[in-house]
Order: structure tokens, then sequence, then C-alpha cells
């Protein structure tokens, strides 16, 4: 049988890898140059940069996915634990290293306020507990109806997980000091959260940055790209770039023919790693689609962004490789994200700094520093090179400010990348960098489904289905595709 795959995104790759290995004739068409989708590689005068996923998080969903080709991620690249996990710049100048030693952890939040380190630690182990019964219950696990969310296993553990209260709540109800709430609610930021609309079942987040660690594959984020890529095409997996899908034409309920700028395919099943809104709005005609441009203006997204990918052509003292400057606004800054009503380009944003060159010396040129810069923005803002620049401005000065140095002066290249690149690029909807962000009515059951309720043949994969945003969860969401294709349709 023959299958398309409509993007080459880490969905899109392990999807075709899966489906390759189960005997199906599989092409990833890509209307990019390189494969990788948000995690594309981006080179210039000797700096090379991920320009999407940075961090190497919940080692143990790798590592199930490749077992599922009886492989190892070692058997592609080599991990590197970094410690201290991530430096946290705190609004007064204070600066925090979150080390790979719990024990340590435990005796920072202890000076943050006394008996912290033992909340911090009953914490984890609840953390612990939720992410472990996800793993094994929840993540690998399609949710077609309510009947599936009845499982008894999931009802026992339901007081557990608190569905009614949100992370800031019970955050705040366990920490009195405002270090120990900033850090421990940061973690949903890599689901594309706010703290106050995301579930308190989302704690499981700490878990694996603080207890399983944070890893860095060796040569980059763009090493699992290359590595998903390969199992794929040994299996005989073809890789098409440059070729942009504009429709999938149905007939009889069946996508029949895919058309491209260039060719047209003829496939017997389609999946679709593009942006989801895009692969129903664009690509199909309106009878055709699960989900109306009504129901996606309902979707609360997650932030946007603005990077800033810059050259310095020397180092840049007292950075970690993740690096959080968490600014005293906080509720504020969440609200400029998320409250489309008052929505803007912040003022003084908390933003992200990733030096991928302290630890990986292809990174840079020799005696350099490559800077990721990350500041969150709501989805479908204005976007202009003026905004950008200003925004940019802001940062770089608080940004010097709590390093004391003066890193303008020898930036030699510089890239800003914000929500038209999102749209152009990526087809993202309403330049979301993330997808869907984690509500309690946009998890499981509620996200959009993987198999189109209008067309038989037509499945997405990727961070806008269950289980959600992250490299990790689009290789799950690929793995349950690909499982209930096999199951349909046997092996060809």
């Amino acid at each position: 049988m023959k299958v398309i795959i409509v993007g080459a995104g880490f969905g899109g790759m392990s999807a075709a890898a899966l489906l390759a290995r189960d005997g199906f004739d599989v092409t990833v068409i890509e209307k990019n140059e390189q494969p990788g989708g948000r995690g594309s590689v981006y080179q210039e005068d000797g700096y090379t940069f991920d320009m999407g996923p940075s961090w190497y998080l919940m080692p143990d969903v790798y590592e199930q996915f490749f077992a599922d080709f009886k492989k190892k991620p070692e058997d592609f690249f080599t991990l590197e634990n970094l410690d201290p996990l991530y430096r946290i710049f705190y609004y007064d100048k204070e600066v925090y290293d979150i080390s790979s030693d719990p024990e340590e952890n435990y005796q920072l939040f202890e000076s943050f306020e006394p008996g912290s380190g033992l909340k911090l630690q009953k914490y984890l182990e609840s953390s612990r507990e939720l992410y472990e019964f996800s793993v094994n219950e929840m993540l690998y696990k399609d949710y077609r109806s309510v009947l599936d969310l009845l499982s008894g296993k999931l009802l026992l553990k339901a007081p557990k997980l608190r569905l009614w209260e949100n992370l800031d709540h019970y955050v705040n109800k366990q920490f009195e000091s405002d270090q120990a709430r900033k850090i421990l609610e940061y973690a949903i930021g890599f689901l594309g959260g706010s703290p106050q609309n995301t579930p308190s079942f989302y704690h499981l987040v700490s878990h694996a940055d603080l207890t399983l660690g944070v890893y860095y594959p060796r040569g980059g984020m763009r090493e699992i790209v290359y590595a998903v890529r390969d199992l794929a095409e040994s299996y005989g997996a073809k890789f098409i770039y440059n070729q942009r899908v504009e429709l999938l034409e149905v007939h009889e309920n069946r996508v029949k023919r895919v058309i491209t700028d260039k060719a047209v395919y003829e496939p017997d099943l389609v999946v679709v790693n593009a942006d989801y809104h895009h692969g129903e709005v664009d690509l199909l005609t309106p009878e055709n689609r699960s989900y109306d441009e009504n129901y996606w203006e309902k979707k609360i997204l997650s932030p946007s962004a603005m990077v800033a990918y810059l050259g310095v052509n020397r180092r840049v003292e007292g950075l970690a490789h993740h690096n959080l400057f968490l600014e005293r606004d906080w509720e504020d800054g969440f609200n400029a994200v998320f409250n489309p009503e008052i929505a803007v380009w912040p003022e003084n944003p908390s933003y992200y700094v990733n030096v991928p060159s302290l630890t990986d010396d292809t990174a840079a040129p020799p005696g350099c520093d490559t800077l990721y810069i990350l500041a969150p923005l709501a989805p479908g803002l204005e976007d202009t090179p003026q905004l950008r620049e200003a925004f940019y401005q802001r940062i770089m000065d608080d940004l010097e400010t709590k390093l004391n140095d003066n890193i303008r002066d020898d930036v030699v290249f510089k890239r800003l990348f914000a929500l038209n690149d999102f749209q152009d690029r990526y087809n993202a909807y309403k330049g979301t960098a993330f997808g869907l962000t984690h509500t309690l009515d946009q998890t499981a059951l509620f996200r959009p489904a993987h198999q189109s309720q209008k067309v038989k043949n037509l499945y997405y994969t990727g961070q806008y289905t269950h289980p959600g945003i992250g490299v990790p969860m689009t290789m799950v969401s690929s793995q349950m595709v690909a499982r209930e294709i096999k199951e349909k349709y046997g092996r060809p």
C-alpha cells in the first residue's frame, strides 16, 4: 500500500519509519529544504543553530520509540547529562543552579523557605507517581470516546489527578517562596501552557526535568532528526524536499490524489504531519473537513515566540547550557501571551537563553558562542521588523545588565525569527510555536483526532493530537497512528 506523509517533522519522520518497517510503501513530502519541521537546522558563518526544540527530556519515551526497532538512542547519538540542568536568573539578580543531584535541589529550596526541601521531595514523589501512571496507562492510548476515559485504573486515579485545580493553585498552596513557585511553574512551558489554565496533574513534567534529568545529544537536537530520518530510509521510506502539498483531492470519502506544486500522487493512505489547521482548512475542501474555522477560533493556542539566533565572536561568561530569565511581573507576562484581549509584545518578558556551544564544539567557531534566545509571544500578534528589533533590544538590555557584559558589540551574526516566520515556514496557525496548549478541555479525547472523521484514509500526527506538545509526544502520536493503521490494514 502506498502511503503519502505530508511533512517531515518529528511526527512525519517517525510515522514514516514505523510504517515503512511494517511494509508500507512510504513517501514523505516536505515543503522545506530539509527534514525536522520545527527541528530544522540553520547554519551561517560557522555558527550552527537548532532552530526549534533544544531540550532533550523524557529519555524513557525516546528509548521506547527506538526499542520498537530493536535499537537504542545510543545506536544513533551520544547523550550528555547536563549539570546544572539549567540556571535560573531571578529578577532581583539572584542566580540559582538547578542541579542534576536531587539533594542539592532540596537544599536550594530549603534556602528559599524552611521546610521547602521536604516539600520539594514530596512534590516530586507526586510528580513521579503521575508521570509513571501517565506513561503506563494514558500516553500510548488513543481516546475516541468518553468511554475510553472511564477505564478502571483511570477512575481509581481520578482523585489524585485533581482535575478541578490549576497548576498555579496547586503549587502556591504548597510553597510560599516566590522562587520555588516560579521554578516549579516554569516547567509547564515545556507543554506550551500557563500555570493558570493548565490542570495541576501536569506537574508531572517536573519529574521529567528535575528527576529524570536534562540531556544533550552530542551534535545537537538535529542528531535526533537525522537518526529518525535514517531509520525511516533504512526501511525504504523516501523523502522529497522543496515540494509543497496544495490539495488533498477527495472522492467518495477517500483521498485519491495528493496534488503538490510539482507533481500528483495517488496514495492508498495519507498521514498529515503538517500543522493540523493547515491540513484541514487549506488542504481540504469544506465538505471534507472534520474541524471548520469556527472550531479553531475557539481553541486556546500555545504561545508563539521570537527567537534570536546570535553568533558571538567570543565566549559569553556567566551562562549555563540552559538559562531561564524570570521577571518580577510573572502573571502579567502570562496574560500578555494567553489573554487575547490584552495581548501585546511585552515590555519586560521572561525569556530563555540556550548556549549549545558550551557543550558542543561544532555549534560555533573555536572560542565563540552560539546564543539562542527565545521569548514567548501571543499568537496572532502583528509582526513587523520594527516590533522585532525593539523587542530584541529590550531583551538584550536586560541580558547584558544581568550578566554585566556588553554582548551586542561582539555579535557578528543575528537572525530574528518570529510569528510571520512560523506561519511561512511551518504553516503554523496564527504563528503558534507549538499548537494547542494543554487545558483540561484540550487534553486526551478533547484534542483533534488522529483519524479524519470525514475521510476514511486520512490520518494526522503531531503536536495537535494526543498526547500533545514536545518531540517525545509527537513520536508517541505517530506510534499510535502507525498501530491504528497496521491493525486496520495489516501488513501490506
